[in-house]
């Protein structure tokens, strides 16, 4: 049991590296929970910081779902599968989501856990999560909101986790995984489904370039 519990808590210390906010005070001198969308996320990072910070957190946010599930099957299942820590191994991967999301470091206050639960679910079964990560990156080409394309992968992940085990024996703590996550990336992006609804939601670049609209607006002002 002491072990069990020892990979729970090693999968959200795991989760709760505030890799989003660690980039904004390192490079910028900034508290991300401050800026932009208030989220610690690769996304909001790619916002306020700029494409290479955002690619470096979102690599260690999928590493951090990763290795607490990894960690957890090789101190738990060193043989191989067993059904019966299968929940164990499901619970230090969620562990990892509620660290990211919910972090002891900065108040509680974190962010969407879509890459993290990314790198849970490479950890659990890849080719799933490579599957919706496909998912994710051809709804984000499409569209080109990145929670559009965050909300349309969680909805076809139960779906994706009975098709790979279904032949081969579907695993409960896997499926019930799979309904728990895609409510919970549902129920955390909330605020942009109303703001899609009203056609409100910001498109990747949008911002730059209605920032690059009024610089020239104002060269053009200080011309004349």
């Amino acid at each position: 049991m002491l072990l069990n519990l020892f990979v729970l808590v090693a999968g959200y210390l795991l989760g709760s590296i505030p890799s989003g906010w660690l980039a904004g005070h390192w490079l910028a001198g900034i508290d991300l929970r401050q800026e932009g969308s208030g989220s610690t996320g690769a996304t909001n990072v790619l916002r306020v910081l700029g494409k290479g910070p955002a690619l470096a957190v979102f690599v260690v946010d999928v590493l951090k779902g990763s290795l607490a599930v990894l960690l957890a099957k090789t101190l738990l299942q060193p043989i191989g599968y067993d059904a019966g820590s299968d929940w164990w191994v499901v619970a230090a991967g969620l562990a990892a989501l509620a660290g990211h999301i919910w972090p002891l470091w900065l108040g509680w206050k974190g962010g969407k856990a879509v890459a993290t639960g990314l790198g849970m679910l490479l950890g659990l079964a890849w080719p799933v999560g490579l599957a919706c990560f496909g998912i994710f990156l051809a709804v984000l080409t499409l569209s080109r909101i990145v929670s559009l394309s965050s909300v349309v992968a969680a909805l076809a992940l139960p779906a994706l986790m009975l098709a790979w085990f279904g032949d081969s024996g579907l695993r409960p703590a896997y499926l019930l995984l799979a309904v728990f996550t895609t409510v919970l990336v549902v129920w955390r992006h909330r605020s942009n489904l109303q703001r899609l609804l009203a056609g409100q939601e910001p498109r990747l670049g949008a911002a730059k370039t209605a920032a690059a609209k009024a610089a020239a607006a104002i060269a053009d002002t200080n011309k004349g």
